[in-house]
Formats: C-alpha cells, sequence, structure tokens
C-alpha cells in the first residue's frame, strides 16, 4: 500500500510538471503570436503598435497550433497525451476546474492625445497632422453645430419632419475621415453627416435632402437625415439598427477580392452592439478576414437605456477582442486621438486583410433625436458638463490656436458666414417643388408590375381628392 501510495504521488506530481510546463509553453507561445513574429509573411509591428494599445489576435490556425505541439518532446508519448488535438488547434489539458471570470477587473484604457484645455499629453506620441488638414477639420466641426442649430430650429418650427443632430459626437465624425482614403466605402448610421461633408457633398444638399424635394439625389424616398451618395462613396442610411454591419462585411469582401487598396469603415452607436446583426458581422469579419473599420460611437445611451442597462461587460471594445479582431478604445472627444486610431486602423486593415474595432467614447450632448426629450431620464448637469467641460470643438479650438493656425477673428467671421449659408440653403431647398409621388415606385422594376400601378394610380386619386392634406404634392 506504502509502495502505490508513494508511485501514484510520484505520477501526479510529473503530471502536474507536465501540465506547468505545457502552460509555460503555450504563454512562450501566446506572447511570440502576440508580437507578430509568429505569423508566416507578416513583419515586425510598426511603432504604433508597440506600446500595447493594439492587441494582435486571429484564430488558432494549423501552423500556430504546431508550434505549440513542438514545445512538447516528440519523443514523449506522455507529453503530448497532455493535450486535446481538437479541429482549430490542439488544446492543454489541466487538472484544475477554473471558471473565466465574466469581465476583468480593470478597464481597457482609452487613448487620447489631448487633454480637456487642448494641451498634448506629456507621453503621447501621435501624427502630427498638417495645417489644411487640421484647419478643414475644425472648419468641419463648427459648420456641423450651425447646421445643426439652425435645422432643429426649422424641424421645431415645423418645416420639416425630423431632424438627428450631432452635437458632442463632432470629434468622431470629422477625426475618423480625415484619416481616410476617398476609395473607402462608408457605411454610416444616421449621426455621420461630417463623413458626407468632408469628401464634398454640399450644405444645400443636406438641406434638399431633409426638405425632400426635386433636388434631393435621393428622390424624397428617405426620411430626414437619410442620406447617401454613390458619388462620394457613401451608402444611404437605413433606419433600422445594425442593417449596415453585415452588409458592410459584403463590401469589405469584394474589396478583398478585388485586391483593392481601400477599406470599408461603418459607423454605429453602442444601441446596435446590442443587436443581432452586430455580432454576425463581427464573426464574419473575422472568420473571412476581410478589411474593415468598425467605429462605434458610444455616446452612453441608447436612446434613452444607458450603458449600464445594456451590457455587464467593459463597453464595445472587448466585444471585439471575443471575436478574435484587434480592438482599441479611444476618446472621441479627442479628434487627433480618433485621427491617429483610425489612421493606424486602416493601415492595418488594408495591409493585413484584418478587421479592426475601434471603440471611440462620446457623449450625445444633443437629444436622440427632434422626437425625444433626454431630459426625461438623465440628469440635466450631467448634459451640461459634456457640453462644456468636454466639448470636442472647443478643446480642438484650443489646439489650432496654439498652433498658430487660427483666431478669433477668423471663429467670429466664419461662424457668422457659415450660419448664413445654412439659412440660405433653408430657405433655397423650402421654396423648391417637392419630388413627385411616381418616384415612390421607380427605379426598382424595369417594367412596373400591374399591383404597384394600380397601388400608384389609387395614390394619385387620393391626393387628389384630398388636397388640404397634401399641399403642393406634385403628381
Amino acid at each position: 500500500m506504502t509502495i502505490w501510495l508513494a508511485v501514484t504521488r510520484g505520477a501526479n506530481y510529473r503530471t502536474k510538471t507536465l501540465i506547468s510546463t505545457a502552460f509555460r509553453s503555450l504563454r512562450t507561445s501566446l506572447t511570440t503570436f502576440a508580437s507578430g513574429d509568429a505569423r508566416e509573411g507578416t513583419s515586425r509591428k510598426p511603432a504604433y503598435m508597440s506600446s500595447g494599445t493594439y492587441y494582435r489576435s486571429s484564430h488558432f490556425g494549423a501552423s500556430e497550433a504546431r508550434q505549440q505541439v513542438n514545445h512538447f518532446s516528440s519523443d514523449d508519448e506522455e507529453d503530448k497525451s497532455q493535450v486535446l488535438d481538437f479541429p482549430g488547434g490542439p488544446v492543454p489539458y489541466t487538472d484544475e476546474m477554473r471558471f473565466l471570470p465574466g469581465s476583468s477587473e480593470k478597464r481597457v484604457q482609452c487613448y487620447r492625445v489631448l487633454d480637456d484645455e487642448g494641451y498634448p499629453l506629456s507621453s503621447t506620441q501621435f501624427q502630427h497632422v498638417r495645417k489644411e488638414v487640421a484647419v478643414k477639420m475644425y472648419s468641419g466641426m463648427v459648420t456641423l453645430q450651425a447646421m445643426d442649430t439652425v435645422i432643429y430650429e426649422a424641424q421645431r418650427q415645423g418645416r420639416i419632419s425630423f431632424y438627428m443632430t450631432s452635437y458632442g459626437e463632432e470629434a468622431v465624425n470629422l477625426g475618423s475621415v480625415a484619416a481616410l482614403s476617398d476609395d473607402d466605402i462608408v457605411l454610416p448610421q444616421y449621426r455621420e453627416p461630417g463623413v458626407m461633408l468632408w469628401r464634398g457633398f454640399e450644405l444645400q444638399q443636406f438641406v434638399d435632402q431633409f426638405f425632400g424635394n426635386k433636388n434631393d439625389i435621393g428622390k424624397g424616398r428617405q426620411m430626414p437625415t437619410h442620406y447617401g451618395s454613390n458619388k462620394h462613396n457613401v451608402l444611404t442610411i437605413s433606419a433600422p439598427l445594425a442593417t449596415q454591419l453585415p452588409q458592410a462585411v459584403g463590401a469589405a469582401y469584394s474589396l478583398k477580392m478585388d485586391k483593392k487598396d481601400a477599406c470599408v469603415v461603418t459607423y454605429f452607436g453602442d444601441g446596435c452592439s446590442s443587436e443581432g446583426d452586430f455580432h454576425a458581422s463581427l464573426n464574419f469579419a473575422a472568420v473571412m478576414e476581410v478589411p474593415i473599420v468598425y467605429i462605434c460611437r458610444n455616446n452612453g445611451w441608447a436612446i434613452s437605456t444607458p450603458v449600464t442597462e445594456q451590457f455587464r461587460i467593459d463597453g464595445i471594445v472587448v466585444k471585439g477582442q471575443a471575436y478574435g479582431i484587434q480592438s482599441i478604445r479611444v476618446d472621441g472627444n479627442d479628434v487627433l486621438a480618433v485621427y491617429n486610431a483610425v489612421r493606424a486602423a486602416r493601415e492595418i486593415a488594408i495591409k493585413e486583410q484584418r478587421p479592426i474595432l475601434i471603440e471611440a467614447l462620446t457623449y450625445r450632448v444633443g437629444h436622440h433625436s427632434t422626437s425625444d426629450d433626454s431630459t426625461k431620464y438623465r440628469p440635466v448637469d450631467e448634459i451640461e458638463h459634456w457640453k462644456t467641460a468636454r466639448n470636442p470643438v472647443s478643446i480642438f479650438r484650443k489646439w489650432i490656436q496654439r498652433s498658430g493656425w487660427w483666431s478669433d477673428k477668423e471663429e467670429s467671421e466664419f461662424r457668422a458666414n457659415i450660419r448664413k449659408q445654412v439659412i440660405h440653403a433653408v430657405q433655397v431647398a423650402e421654396k423648391t417643388e417637392k419630388a413627385p409621388i411616381g418616384n415612390i415606385f421607380s427605379d426598382v422594376y424595369e417594367k412596373l408590375p400591374k399591383n404597384l400601378m394600380e397601388q400608384e394610380k389609387l395614390l394619385k386619386e387620393t391626393v387628389k381628392r384630398y388636397p388640404r392634406d397634401f399641399p403642393n404634392a406634385p403628381l
């Protein structure tokens, strides 16, 4: 009995030693893999990836899995028996029953370049932007503010039916698009007008869409703020949440097949991450290894639902890691941080043909839409804090003025001028005839089916019968 116990204890000790060795080897392998050296054909990480901000993650393919197996002695069958040869790669066994934690106690850090006073952080390394780029970004942010103010007032006056502002999220708009190429395909949600503005979509085109007149390139079919433009490589916005995400993966896969030097960029809010399309999209993108950059505007609220009631994990950034996608969290109110992160993400997505997820922490200062009153579900002092102390436009203005690229005189003149332009655009759009009702039925079928012909006829008869309910409706 004594001999048996001694032998058993010796065997257990050897088993535990082997398992410990296996885990040390596995950690070594993963460390090598994280550095980028274990992936064949992949060069060492660029300088901006060496700080630990980015995390290399990939599925465990056959070559990577074999490297882990090779850590075990090829002559010792007992060593090999401690590993499960499972599809996707060998998995080491353990005699310890241990559940993975639901989430980390330490939150993922947030990358930033400028502090709230517009001073660069002393330890931050960032890509310096040229004066022309910086001024264009700032001008775009101010233009968004002016458009939001005038159009919101127009909606409250009953001149248009609906509107959504971008108050507080200007940096995500302009910082991201400035880092892209015009060849990159954009699938927005509904709070990214700055992307189109940067690419040359004119104020009059925006306002024509809000009014749904005959000059609206969408032919009056979409509700206000749901625009798109083939010319500017921006797909038309869809109202249902997250539908653009799986579509974006398909677009990115087409770029991959055509070997294009471009990527797809898709925007969404934190509320979209609770939709099934979000999860399907990330998994699809990771498995197919497509060049796509996901940009999540985590503004704290999905209409009236705070992030604390949406999920129990640390925001959106960790959801990317769950699907094997490199992810980063940035200060969404710091336009330079957004610019740097998107610029780096785009480079990785195209060169390595892989998806990247960016979580931009920002705040929706305005109401969700003109159909919402956010003061009913969040404190006014919270809104005021983000509107003043953490205003992305004010933060960036301080930086460009210290750089000698902007002045108080230019500020006042530009704001006055851009407001006049928006008001003039409203006056022109309001006087322009509405889009023809027939647009509802066109551009789908080459030859209109009989049932749609009957519906069109009935609709026109109804409009004629009730002219007071359909004023100025062109047939």
